[in-house]
């Protein structure tokens, strides 16, 4: 299931083995593996592909069927749920996670270009 998923993500994103394999600083024959069965993936590579394919870990792993957790969901249930919150402190939180998100992916992208 998960060596489906690398190649079917890859493909949608237009992606080579040796793009992959680059972006993951390893040999095209060593992400052929990979995708290929022959080969584990460790957790610290698991989080890296699942960053350059923009997918959450439990999507590969295939622990869920959504690939990316929605955008709206705040993870508010850490700090004691929604209800704790104020709605514009709720706001200040989301864009502050949203902004965090969105610079975490341009250092990914600059650190793989």
């Amino acid at each position: 299931m998960l060596t489906d998923k690398l190649a079917e993500l890859r493909l949608a994103r237009n992606l080579t083995h040796k793009d992959m394999a680059d972006k993951l600083g390893i040999t095209r024959q060593g992400y052929g593996n990979y995708e290929s069965g022959k080969r584990t993936i460790d957790s610290a590579t698991l989080k890296k592909i699942a960053d350059i394919l923009d997918v959450d870990t439990d999507y590969l792993l295939g622990r869920t069927s959504v690939p990316r957790a929605s955008a709206d969901e705040s993870g508010l249930a850490f700090y004691g749920g929604p209800d704790k919150y104020s709605p514009d402190e709720i706001e200040v939180m989301e864009a502050a996670l949203k902004a965090y998100r969105e610079q975490k992916k341009r250092l990914l992208e600059d650190r793989h270009s």
